[in-house]
């Protein structure tokens, strides 16, 4: 079986190479090496391109944010998962917008890093509890400011308004079923309401009919 192939992107090379040699003690990761930055980054890729990233949120020249829409603009299938603190929670939405897989707690423990990797690259979604909840209190706090205009126009309910905001913030049903602690099954039927009501048959449509409103 073909190992994970790994690159870790943080300005700070020691700790990113702390992080690769806790990455090299699984027989499963490979670690191919580090970048300092979201430009380094995209050249590293062009040489070998890896199957995850991890990135740090906070760097020079071009920060994690930006780094992760110009990686999934041009290497889709790389799998991109931020490294940060807790207080670093207002880039959470910005980038799961543009793209990432999810987020990881710098303080977390050798063997969550490892089971993290090998998740974001089976495709799972990554959110410690705490920035789940940010993000769901994120959500709650748009919704707050809008959920008249959409229930007096749609009649959605109070939760299908929050699910309806985050599908026009670019959420996708996994990111959705994880910030709100929602089965994906539950989630497609919430979504399925939310067509029906809006009088729309995909996302791109109901995003469009939100945008009317807003």
């Amino acid at each position: 079986m073909e190992k994970i192939k790994v690159l870790v992107v943080d300005d700070q090379k020691e700790l990113a190479e702390e992080i690769g040699s806790v990455l090299s003690s699984d027989p499963e990761l490979a670690f191919i090496g580090t970048a300092a930055d979201g430009f380094d980054a995209l050249e590293k890729i062009a040489q070998n391109t890896p199957d995850v990233v991890l990135l740090d949120i906070r760097m020079p020249n071009m920060n994690g944010v930006v780094a992760t829409q110009r990686i999934k603009a041009e290497y889709p299938n790389v799998k991109v998962v931020i490294l940060t603190t807790f207080d670093d929670s207002d880039y959470i939405l910005n980038a799961i917008n543009n793209g990432a897989s999810g987020y990881l707690l710098k303080d977390l423990s050798g063997n969550m890093l490892i089971d993290a990797v090998k998740n974001a690259h089976a495709g799972d979604t990554i959110l410690p509890a705490k920035i789940a909840r940010r993000i769901a209190d994120a959500a709650k706090h748009v919704a707050a400011d809008r959920e008249i205009k959409l229930t007096r126009a749609f009649g959605l309910s109070d939760r299908e308004v929050e699910i309806a905001l985050m599908i026009y913030e670019g959420f996708t049903n996994r990111q959705i079923s994880a910030a709100l602690k929602l089965s994906e099954g539950t989630t497609r039927n919430y979504v399925s309401s939310i067509y029906e009501k809006t009088k729309t048959e995909n996302r791109a449509s109901v995003v469009e009919a939100i945008r009317g409103v807003l």
